[in-house]
């Protein structure tokens, strides 16, 4: 303990002699000016190095940086601007849930300026002390140390491929999901110092074996007792699962038939069941969430394209100990609700749960780490909008809060 709080103390003293930097651009409603960036100086990466080169375990119990009732958002703006780049935009929780903007962080790469058409593009990891960001338009993976006072950049990697548009961690190992022809999932080693190393003969194929246009990837992600890697491809109605060895070498695909067409983002709920969202490519009130269980290398089908009576459903997010699922529906502005019974069964408790407002498009969903939280990207109206989860799984408008440009992509939530 009396370490922690010395390296803490140190921490403090030294992003207190950094000159600040903000961050301001000027758009026709005038000109914005945002809270500082946080740099770290020689000291302080070395201080956190030391501090981390400490901790045996890298991703598990929770760090000083995330312990309080409070917490943080992590959003990226995925921007191609050459003089900025892609950024991290981060948000302070308050504990009634409300954001505050915080400050805007170099990923030291660019993004697409467009939408990814996945979910999963920043991850944090199991203790909050590790953040990592996608950067879809120079292949490359960044890696952020989680700080009270912000993100300090401590590691950018080549990601294996080309558009990496999701990524996963569990433990040490970090698998990225790349979606340019013709797509490929990566394996890389976290270490001490919060370096990324690429696990050499990594790199697995998608249902394509390699050859010809990627298959429409949307997601990557290890299955909660982190024995496979689970992939969804939209262009295919497929979705691929991996073994995942001891070493950390993934074997697979295994090709596992979709419910419905496009599936899209998922998440996993109680007894680990997977929960796919699919939005039958746009379909008017078509889309739908189904269910399955991992069953050995393949997938065994629980529920099967439960209807949300909305449009456009292609991201899921788990609340309340695993026994409510929401999509959000792009195309309604709306969040639908699902109870998760046993074994995975779903059943609709609201096609509208949640109402996200005209003019907007929610997209990545992530609920707070205390479970009390629901927070949405919608990069159409440049917001993040938040919701309060109640016990019986309704939500209560908690409104927005911008800072974002067109194109920004992901969500991370503490």
């Amino acid at each position: 303990m009396l370490r922690k709080l010395s390296f803490l103390f140190t921490l403090i003293l030294t992003l207190a002699m950094v000159t600040p930097v903000f961050a301001q651009e000027t758009t026709a409603a005038g000109s914005h000016v945002y809270l500082p960036l946080v740099t770290a100086s020689r000291s302080t990466q070395t201080a956190l190095q030391t501090e981390v080169a400490a901790e045996e375990d890298l991703t598990d119990g929770v760090v000083d940086a995330a312990s309080s009732s409070s917490g943080a958002i992590f959003a990226t703006t995925n921007s191609t601007d050459t003089l900025r780049g892609n950024e991290v935009v981060m948000y302070q929780r308050a504990t009634d849930g409300t954001l505050t903007l915080s400050g805007r962080f170099p990923t030291n790469g660019l993004g697409l300026g467009t939408g990814l058409g996945s979910q999963g593009a920043l991850a944090l990891s199991n203790n909050g002390r590790w953040l990592f960001v996608v950067n879809a338009g120079s292949n490359e993976i960044t890696v952020f140390a989680v700080q009270p006072a912000g993100l300090i950049f401590v590691d950018k990697v080549a990601s294996g491929g080309v558009r990496p548009i999701s990524l996963t961690v569990r433990k040490n190992l970090v698998y990225v999901l790349n979606a340019g022809d013709p797509g490929n999932i990566t394996g890389f080693k976290l270490g001490e110092n919060g370096k990324l190393t690429p696990l050499a003969d990594s790199t697995r194929s998608l249902s394509n074996n390699g050859n010809g246009a990627a298959p429409g990837p949307a997601q990557v992600s290890f299955t909660p007792d982190g024995d496979h890697l689970v992939v969804t491809e939209k262009a295919t109605k497929l979705i691929d699962t991996y073994r995942v060895q001891k070493n950390g070498l993934a074997t697979g695909p295994v090709t596992n038939p979709s419910a419905g067409t496009t599936p899209f983002g998922f998440a996993f709920a109680r007894g680990d069941a997977l929960i796919v969202s699919e939005a039958f490519g746009g379909a008017v009130n078509g889309s739908a969430v189904s269910s399955y269980q991992v069953d050995g290398d393949q997938l065994r089908l629980v529920s099967g394209s439960v209807l949300t009576g909305q449009t456009a459903a292609c991201w899921i997010a788990i609340a309340n100990d695993g026994k409510i699922a929401y999509s959000t529906n792009a195309g309604s502005a709306s969040i639908s609700a699902y109870q998760v019974g046993k074994g995975g069964a779903l059943t609709l408790l609201n096609g509208r749960a949640g109402d996200t407002g005209v003019g907007t498009g929610p997209a990545d969903p992530a609920t707070s780490h205390n479970g009390r939280f629901l927070y949405v990207l919608s990069p159409r109206s440049q917001t993040i909008i938040s919701f309060a989860i109640q016990t019986d799984g309704s939500l209560i408008s908690l409104g927005s809060v911008g800072g974002l440009p067109l194109g920004s992509a992901g969500i991370a939530a503490w």
